[in-house]
């Protein structure tokens, strides 16, 4: 595919750099839509949102360049084209998470009040973003052929997409877009049952995008890797882990989630 949007010959927009921003302008206005209901003040959500973002997108790239380093440290201006890939999540999710925290405490806000109404949007902003991977003719999985990608009943443009140099790849972006979509909706719905306990919606969350990243990772042909493990495997049964560790501490706390 090409990954460029709109081409005006001395500016270009490319699709990569369009659904990161999609997915923030969405995520953004569920955010606020949320806290509203919450009670929660607009100027610390805005604020929040306002520092989080800049500082995600930097955390992505500095994860995704530490773990190519062979190839940016000859070619250090790439660091900074951010336009043509190379953002990983796990490092956005980190370095978001560490701010929120300071943010938080600082505020005198309950973190984990805050971080059950960033994961609906977050989890939906992964969706998003995915296609940008799409765009871009990456995150894909393993080669396989044309008779396979048609056995799956995909449109013709996926299936167009996901033929790079010749060779037909498994769509593993589409996977993982289908199962944060997914996990959005389990969420959404999740956070309106009875008697959810503040910090439980992380939790499910951090469960569930901690499977399937973890299944959907072990596809991918383009990991990054520390030694011969895949760093996205480690970190989603890190997440899991967490994940159950809080869905069952929280059980134990005394504030329910407002719906």
């Amino acid at each position: 595919m090409n990954p460029i949007m709109i081409d005006f010959g001395y500016f270009r927009i490319y699709w990569y750099s369009f659904f990161i921003l999609l997915a923030f302008l969405i995520g953004g206005f569920l955010i606020l839509k949320e806290a509203k209901k919450q009670n929660i003040d607009e100027d610390f959500i805005v604020n929040l949102f306002f520092y989080t973002v800049p500082i995600s997108l930097i955390g992505a790239r500095i994860y995704y360049v530490i773990f190519n380093w062979d190839y940016y440290c000859v070619n250090l201006v790439d660091i900074f084209k951010v336009w043509e890939g190379g953002l990983a999540i796990h490092g956005g999710i980190l370095a978001a998470f560490l701010f929120i925290l300071y943010y938080a405490k600082k505020n005198h806000v309950s973190l984990w009040e805050i971080t059950d109404i960033l994961v609906i949007s977050l989890i939906l902003g992964q969706a998003i973003g995915r296609w940008g991977n799409f765009f871009n003719g990456e995150a894909h999985g393993i080669e396989t052929t044309l008779t396979y990608l048609q056995s799956l009943h995909l449109p013709d443009f996926i299936i167009k997409g996901m033929y790079i140099d010749g060779i037909y790849y498994i769509p593993t972006f589409l996977y993982e877009s289908i199962w944060d979509l997914i996990g959005f909706i389990i969420l959404f719905f999740f956070r309106k049952q009875n008697r959810v306990k503040i910090g439980q919606t992380t939790g499910l969350y951090l469960i569930w995008y901690g499977i399937g990243r973890f299944m959907i990772e072990g596809m991918r042909t383009d990991s990054l890797m520390l030694g011969n493990i895949r760093m996205a495997q480690l970190v989603s049964v890190v997440t899991l882990l967490l994940g159950i560790v809080l869905v069952v501490h929280q059980r134990k706390a005394k504030l329910y989630q407002q719906k």
